[in-house]
């Protein structure tokens, strides 16, 4: 800012001093009323909603996919986009990080002392870009689809093992139609197309990568799940 800048600043500082009201009782009425509203408008939403209620708690079960709340969508999709586990510390520690110290270090490399976004093209884009990115990812993760629940219709002798794989655990790394996660495991739409059932088979006992092994499902559960499977073309 030069000393031209500095003076209009001072003379427009100046004259809405002058103008202006005291933050009290002013602001203070303003910031009041409009707390009480959102108070009002959030006790409402619980009364009138009410909370979403999951299944009665099971601490025995292994199976349970945990889902996050909807503003934590994003961050979870980000971790989809960025697939190889060795990366992965980027999206979980070196965005946020990057982003605190930009935040952070905002006053002292920004020096523009234009107010209005028009006349801030560099910082309204980013912004708004920001906002879309994180918009997109919540989209993504909202209709990601239940990760215990699988919508895909399949002929009735293949329901069984359609739902050992939605209480197994399988939607939380692979995609089934509309429900699942794109990764870190693949899509298993058309596994059948792809494999033959015994492949399944070898690849459910002895799976590689982070998957765990299924060999040790009751030979019911197994047989179901390897049909269901072998069954998606």
């Amino acid at each position: 800012m030069n000393n031209a800048e500095k003076e209009a600043y001072l003379r427009e500082y100046d004259i809405l001093k002058k103008k202006g009201k005291p933050f009290f009782p002013y602001a203070v009425t303003k910031d009041s009323a409009m707390f009480l509203i959102v108070t009002l408008v959030i006790v409402a939403l619980a009364l009138i909603l009410g909370a979403e209620q999951g299944p009665k708690p099971d601490p025995t079960t292994t199976t349970y996919v945990p889902r996050p709340e909807w503003y934590f969508f994003w961050p979870f999709e980000l971790l989809r986009v960025i697939k190889p586990p060795e990366l992965v510390p980027i999206a979980t520690v070196g965005i946020p990080t990057l982003c605190m110290v930009l935040l952070l270090l905002l006053p002292f490399y920004d020096r523009n002392p234009e107010r209005r976004p028009e006349r801030r093209p560099v910082a309204t884009i980013a912004g708004i870009m920001t906002i879309i990115a994180m918009a997109f990812l919540t989209f993504l993760g909202a209709t990601a689809g239940s990760p215990t629940q699988i919508d895909l219709e399949v002929a009735p002798q293949f329901e069984a093992g359609k739902q050992v794989a939605a209480q197994s655990g399988c939607l939380a790394c692979h995609k089934i139609g509309d429900n699942g996660n794109d990764g870190p495991g693949p899509e298993l739409t058309h596994i059948g197309a792809r494999l033959p059932a015994q492949a399944i088979q070898r690849t459910l006992i002895n799976p590689s990568g982070i998957m765990p092994p299924y060999g040790d499902l009751p030979p019911e559960k197994f047989d179901s799940l390897v049909k269901f499977l072998a069954s998606l073309q």
